[in-house]
Parts: structure tokens; C-alpha cells; sequence
């Protein structure tokens, strides 16, 4: 099965909150309501320094996919 590099997760005890699933290496969960992440990774210390300075660069991917995604889905409607 092939599995998309990014997924919109859905919670109804989280109504206000939109959830989008990173599914390649670094795997997170990215809030977009307050950016706040979830890694579901374990780093080393030297991989540590790497990722904050790439943390932004994720952040706006994850954003970019769910405008996309929504612009799609109003398109369709």
C-alpha cells in the first residue's frame, strides 16, 4: 500500500482543531490551529539541532497540503 507523505486527521473531542499527519521520515503530527508538533520519532542529540532549523520548512508544507486540500474540496462542491 502506498501511504501519502501527508494526512488531515479529524477528532470531534478537538472541534477546533485541525490535525495533519507527516507519514515520511520525520514522522509528526503537526496542530495547525497553534503549529505545535508531535514527533513520533526518537532523535539523537546531533539530529536534534537539524530538525529545529527544518521544523518551519514542515510547518509550511503542512499548511500548504491543507490549503490544497481544502481548495479542492470546495472546487468539487
Amino acid at each position: 500500500m502506498e501511504i501519502p507523505e501527508f494526512l488531515i486527521g479529524d477528532n470531534t473531542d478537538y472541534p477546533d482543531d485541525i490535525f495533519i499527519i507527516h507519514t515520511q521520515f520525520p514522522r509528526f503530527i503537526i496542530n495547525l490551529k497553534n503549529d505545535e508538533i508531535e514527533w513520533l520519532e526518537e532523535f539523537e542529540k546531533v539530529d536534534e539541532e537539524e530538525l529545529i532549523e527544518q521544523t518551519a520548512n514542515y510547518i509550511q508544507k503542512a499548511t500548504a497540503f491543507y490549503d490544497r486540500e481544502v481548495e479542492r474540496y470546495e472546487n468539487e462542491n
